[in-house]
Order: C-alpha cells, then sequence, then structure tokens
C-alpha cells in the first residue's frame, strides 16, 4: 500500500496489528467559544448574562447566566423567566470561526501543524513542543500564556492519546498519562460522543459509559449500527488513530481556482469557495472517497501564502467543505487585514475514507436525488449569479409575508427576524397564498346578521356565522379559531390594531380574515 489515503484506511479499518504511532495530542479549547466571540465582535461585556440560541433553544451560555440557573437546552422563554436581564443572541458560526482565526495564529507562533476541529477547538501533536518545551506541562504552560497575552482569552489544553480523548481532557483540565486513555474514558457516560441519536439508542439497550460500549463485540457494532457507530466505538476505546499530521494527498485530488482580478470582499469569496467546494466533491466522488481533513490554501497577490487545515468527526459534504472555506476566507480577510487581495484558492483533502461502509438507500445511493438537485442550482448561480438561484426559510414576525426570508441557495439559512414568542403570530401550518389587503371586500356577520367587530380589550362581538365576499357571495362558517389579536406601537403615531381569524367556510376554502380599522379582509388562503 503505497498510496497515503490507503494507509490511513487500513489504520482505521485493520485487521490484525499494525504499527502503534504517536498518538499523544494536545487540544486547545476556549470554553464558551460562541459568547467570547460575540464580546469580541460584537463588543458585549462578559460580565453580562448571555446566552447564544439555535432553533429557540440555548446552545451555549456566560457563567453569569450560568449563575442565574440558565442550562443549555432550555428554550428561550424559559431561560428569559430565569433570569430577565439575559442577552440573547443568533448561533452564528461564520462569526465564531472569525472571531477564533487570532487564536490559532497566536498558537502558530509556538507549535506547527495546528488543525481546527471548530471554532473555539484546534489540536495539534504534543511530541514537538514537548521535546522544545522539555515537557508536555510546559508546552501546556507556554501556549496558554501566548495565547493570554496575543488574544486576551483564556484557554484550556488537554492530552491525551487521540484528539477525542485530549479535547475531553481539556474540558477536565486534566493531563492524560500515555496508555492511559482508555481508562480515563472508560467511566464517561456515553453522551460524550455527541451523538445524540446513538447515545439515545445506547441508553435505552442499557448501555451507559463509553467503558460498556467499547467492550461490545467490534463486528457486531458495524453491522447492526453502521459505520458511524463503529468509528465512534473506536474512540470510545481510545483507539482514535486519525492522524493530524500534515501530508499531501494524491495531486489529481486537489482543486485549485486562479482569479484574474485579486479577491477582496467577503461575498465575492463566499460565492468562489461554493464554486470550488462542488468540484472537489464531485471529484471525489468519481473516486469512491470522503473528505474527513480540508486543508485551505490562499495565495495573495504580493506572494503570501495563508494555510489552515479542518476536520471533522464525520464525512465533510458539499455543503460543509463550502462553509469551511467561507468562514476561513471570511477569517482571512477580516482579520489579516491583507495588503493585497487573494488571487488563487486551493482546496486539498487531507483525510479520505473509502465510502463502502455507507448504507445505500432503497432506490439507489442515499441522498443521490438531493445531491443532483443541489450541483444543479449551483450551476444555475455560476450563470446568474449568487441571486439566481434563492430558497426561502421563515423566520419570525407576527404577519404572514415579512415572515419568509429569501436566501441565496446554499448560504446559511438565516431569517431576517429571529424566532420568538411573537404574540398574536397564527399557529402553523403556514398558509399557502398571501393576498394583498384591497383584492376582496369581506365583511363578517353573526347568526343574527349582525357584524362582528373588536372591542376595548381586543375581544370579537360576536361569534361568526355568515362571510360575505364583494357584497354577492354569502358562505356559512363552518368552523373558525381565534381571535388572534395583535396590538403594535401602542405609544406612538405608527399605532396598529389587527386581528386575525382563521375561518372554514362552506365551500370547503380555508381562509385567514383579518379585521382591521374596521374593516375585514382576506389575509392568505389554504390549499
Amino acid at each position: 500500500m503505497t498510496d497515503p489515503w490507503v494507509w490511513e484506511l487500513a489504520q482505521v479499518f485493520y485487521c490484525g496489528r499494525v504499527a502503534r504511532v504517536d498518538r499523544r495530542t494536545m487540544v486547545v479549547w476556549c470554553p464558551d467559544w460562541p459568547i467570547i466571540a460575540a464580546a469580541l465582535l460584537d463588543g458585549l461585556s462578559m460580565s453580562d448574562p448571555i446566552a447564544v440560541l439555535h432553533a429557540n433553544r440555548v446552545v451555549v451560555c456566560s457563567a453569569a447566566a450560568r449563575a442565574e440557573g440558565v442550562r443549555r437546552g432550555l428554550r428561550k422563554r424559559d431561560a428569559q423567566a430565569r433570569c430577565p436581564e439575559l442577552v440573547v443572541i443568533g448561533h452564528d458560526p461564520a462569526r465564531d470561526a472569525r472571531a477564533f482565526e487570532p487564536v490559532v495564529m497566536a498558537v502558530e507562533q509556538l507549535v506547527a501543524g495546528v488543525v481546527v476541529l471548530r471554532p473555539g477547538v484546534c489540536a495539534f501533536a504534543a511530541r514537538g513542543p514537548a521535546r522544545f518545551y522539555g515537557h508536555e506541562e510546559a508546552a501546556a504552560e507556554h501556549i496558554v500564556e501566548q495565547i493570554a497575552v496575543e488574544c486576551g482569552v483564556e484557554a484550556q489544553i488537554g492530552i491525551a492519546d487521540g484528539a477525542f480523548a485530549a479535547l475531553l481532557a481539556a474540558r477536565a483540565g486534566k493531563v492524560v498519562a500515555p496508555s492511559g486513555t482508555a481508562a480515563f474514558l472508560d467511566g464517561l457516560p456515553v453522551s460524550t460522543l455527541d451523538r445524540p441519536e446513538l447515545t439515545d439508542l445506547l441508553w435505552r439497550l442499557g448501555i451507559r459509559t463509553l467503558g460498556a460500549y467499547a467492550r461490545l463485540p467490534r463486528s457486531e457494532v458495524m453491522a447492526r449500527f453502521g459505520l458511524d457507530a463503529a468509528l465512534a466505538q473506536r474512540l470510545a476505546a481510545g483507539e482514535d488513530d486519525r492522524p493530524l499530521a500534515v501530508r499531501r494527498p494524491p495531486p489529481d485530488l486537489e482543486v485549485e481556482e486562479r482569479f484574474d482580478e485579486p479577491i477582496e470582499r467577503v461575498d465575492v469569496a463566499a460565492f468562489a469557495a461554493r464554486a470550488l467546494a462542488e468540484r472537489l466533491h464531485e471529484r471525489l466522488t468519481g473516486y469512491g472517497l470522503a473528505c474527513t481533513r480540508l486543508a485551505i490554501v490562499a495565495v495573495t497577490a504580493d506572494g503570501q501564502e495563508l494555510y489552515r487545515v479542518w476536520r471533522h468527526d464525520g464525512v465533510l459534504t458539499a455543503t460543509a467543505i463550502a462553509d469551511r472555506t467561507r468562514w476561513q476566507l471570511e477569517g482571512w480577510l477580516t482579520n489579516r487585514r491583507l495588503a493585497s487581495g487573494i488571487i488563487a484558492l486551493r482546496l486539498a483533502p487531507e483525510g479520505l475514507l473509502s465510502q463502502v461502509g455507507l448504507q445505500p438507500g432503497l432506490w439507489g445511493e442515499a441522498g443521490a436525488q438531493r445531491e443532483r438537485a443541489h450541483r444543479a442550482l449551483h450551476r444555475t448561480q455560476g450563470i446568474l449569479g449568487p441571486e439566481g438561484s434563492l430558497t426561502a426559510v421563515l423566520g419570525g414576525g407576527r404577519a404572514h409575508g415579512p415572515r419568509a426570508t429569501l436566501v441565496p441557495w446554499g448560504d446559511e439559512r438565516v431569517p431576517n427576524l429571529p424566532e420568538g414568542p411573537w404574540p398574536g403570530r397564527m399557529p402553523p401550518p403556514s398558509p399557502a397564498r398571501i393576498l394583498p389587503r384591497e383584492s376582496v371586500s369581506v365583511s363578517v356577520v353573526d347568526d343574527r346578521g349582525r357584524p362582528v367587530g373588536v372591542d376595548a380589550r381586543l375581544r370579537l362581538s360576536g361569534e361568526p356565522a355568515r362571510v360575505v365576499l364583494n357584497d354577492r357571495s354569502t358562505l356559512d362558517v363552518e368552523g373558525w379559531a381565534g381571535p388572534w389579536p395583535v396590538e403594535e406601537h401602542w405609544w406612538g403615531e405608527r399605532a396598529a390594531r389587527l386581528v386575525r381569524l382563521q375561518t372554514l367556510l362552506s365551500d370547503g376554502r380555508a381562509m385567514i380574515l383579518a379585521l382591521s380599522e374596521g374593516e375585514w379582509a382576506i389575509d392568505a388562503e389554504f390549499d
């Protein structure tokens, strides 16, 4: 086996003995990194209670927020109930990656071969720094001091055999002795694998610790649970053999793009990153390979070469490659303050796995149709530009129209308005058609023929019985729900009062009626 990627594959799934390599790894972990990134880039104070939300749940919170009872996994309203002064910010991986670039640069001043695992976490081989500074603990102290001096950020370093165990050691503030990784991992809960579906399954099977999971028969785990579960079992056993050392892949797998005009804007760099990531993914798919570690290389007009390695626990899809390339370019263009723009960009897959363990779908390769559509939309963007292919994402708001935000295909699906309680908003499902207010005149009456209005407390004056459309067609109301009153800007000139009503009419149509300034109108219709 002469190809480097074949040798790595043999190390991950081996039969018989292979030579053990030096797996001592140092991991730099910056606790609560999204909070620190927001403080560095958005001017927030670390002394304030801050929480980062994703899908309306807390994913990270500051020490001040934890002191008030805020915890990961809480819904936004529950977190705000525990801490009314809570400062809520959205989950932004690009922001986290931008802010983490100076930390990586500070570490690179002392060690070589730094690999970014995710924003806030990076790793490197422990042997070089340990030999230079005398021992591992001394090297860790120098690196932590370097980060504090250069960036003003507190960091913890863990040392163990393999990056997975080293990250857990960093969180615990420990240095695991050589050959003691398996014992260190043995009593930890299976939730530390950070695989919720697998964790839930193992918990229901009565397997609660990493040691118990590691002692299951390897062949049975692979046959029943698949490739990812088998990789997780090796991590649980302390057999993380994935190398961190930088090496060159086969030359025909690298993709490179040179630009006639130097790139200095982040949006232009993001568009170039998507196209190059798609080319790399297609090339790997043609060889039946999947990428686990990605090297990003950029060359500036004045000859400077920028280099960074991103690593992923699973396999990197085309979207994941594009996201990491975009984050890295944004970090370079924002934090480096380059004297000249980027004239060349190269992506090199440095960690490769064969896709033989991926389970195909019932009617063909899993996700084949989705990937085909993804590539077609990217080609459309290549012809028409980033705004040529747009996709809708639902966000916050009380009205139906502003809830939908159109974002370029492949970009982060972030709406204009964040998700929240939004009192007065209609419950799901969303309507199929949103109509202009002036299109159809409507009146709503009760069973005595009296117009239905709203009182000072935003309550309906009667039960809707019939709807008259354009003063001609009269339809009975088969069912209705609501009302959902909204009172906005009551303190100023833009004061507005609105009541929405969900109705099912006798002709089978379902629609949302809105009452504003004494007049009813059709707000939206359902299919």
